[in-house]
């Protein structure tokens, strides 16, 4: 017997409120944080839905901002600044997924505002201190804790509606942020817990979804699962799945959840042999190869699998790979420029990794 290895563990305060008709203690949970009036922050895609919510909050709603934009643009923040301070808010709600939750963050850096968010797609970024942010084509991220939701809502009723590609593509999503803590530099036996618990509701939840999309069980496993998933993302460092993302998603504007569902088999077959032991949990629940066994979920639910086929050019891919290997991630396998353009291929062809 070995023993526990030494580690070092930081958990992230924050409230979760979870469970079906939740969405109904927002007004408590706004009032509980000290906010009188809270700027609601979407899509336009959600936008009927933040101006319901509006309304249901009354005087307790400054307004609504529904212009968030995938990868945090700089220019989109400064509007939603203004928007903020035109309205006299002292709060932020969000209510989406990963593009408005990044909106409320950015705001909140800027500004320290009370973050309540509303998560209705299976993101996991709502229970993080990352940020990460657009200009110029190129994406950043920071940590900070400031930036950190104080109180995440959790509703599975609000994720009956979320179509079956994007529940399927936001769920892998969530996957390689699990995926990536059991293997991370700073892991911790608490982290790899949550991260391999995350993985097999997600993995559970999926193909439900995908038979049954109102299967409301379904859902809320799937959002259990992405809360879970993006708490560990919140607690360790992320290596080259995300630093790969990242790059994809900021200098060529590749869709965010769906770049992530493509490359997460690539990434793991990448480190499989390099984390071998640290993978195992999650290996075995795909059938003993890390790699081609997502591959073949992410297959068996529709996930797309191409690079190609979300309008990225071969051509595109040597760039991609100068920037990867500029500032890596720590990563437990060395990250070189051929292997990562190698990787870059196979996930632009759809391949299956071996």
């Amino acid at each position: 017997m070995t023993g526990i290895a030494p580690f070092q563990f930081s958990i992230n305060p924050g409230r979760i409120v979870f469970g079906p008709g939740s969405l109904a203690q927002a007004a408590t949970e706004i009032e509980r944080l000290g906010c009188k009036r809270v700027l609601i922050v979407a899509t336009a895609f959600q936008k009927n839905d933040a101006e319901a919510l509006a309304e249901a909050l009354g005087p307790q709603a400054a307004g609504v901002f529904a212009e968030a934009a995938m990868h945090t643009p700089v220019e989109v923040t400064e509007k939603a600044m203004a928007a903020y301070a035109a309205a006299g808010a002292d709060g932020v709600l969000t209510y989406g997924g990963g593009s408005t939750i990044g909106l409320g963050k950015a705001i909140a850096w800027r500004n320290d505002a009370p973050q309540i968010v509303v998560a209705t797609t299976y993101a996991g970024s709502e229970v993080t201190p990352i940020l990460g942010q657009t200009e110029k084509g190129l994406k950043t991220t920071l940590r900070d804790p400031k930036v950190l939701p104080k109180t995440v809502i959790y509703d599975p009723e609000l994720t009956l509606g979320l179509p079956v590609a994007m529940s399927v593509a936001s769920g892998l999503n969530a996957m390689a942020h699990a995926v990536e803590g059991l293997y991370a530099q700073d892991r911790n036996p608490v982290s790899s817990l949550q991260a391999t618990e995350g993985i097999r509701a997600l993995r559970a939840a999926l193909p439900v979804i995908v038979r049954d999309p109102s299967n409301r069980a379904a859902r809320g496993e799937a959002l259990y699962g992405a809360w879970l998933c993006g708490t560990v993302l919140g607690t360790v460092g992320m290596s080259l799945h995300h630093k790969l993302c990242h790059v994809l998603g900021g200098s060529f504007d590749l869709p965010h959840a769906e770049t992530h569902a493509i490359m997460l088999p690539h990434t793991a077959a990448f480190n499989a042999a390099a984390a071998a032991d640290a993978l195992a949990p999650a290996a075995a629940l795909f059938g003993g190869a890390i790699g081609a066994g997502l591959y073949d979920f992410a297959s068996s639910i529709g996930a797309p699998k191409a690079l190609r086929d979300l309008g990225l050019l071969e051509t595109d891919l040597d760039r991609a790979a100068d920037i990867a290997v500029k500032n890596p991630y720590w990563n437990p396998r060395p990250v070189e420029r051929d292997g990562i353009r190698a990787l870059l291929q196979r996930a632009w062809e759809g391949a299956r990794p071996e």
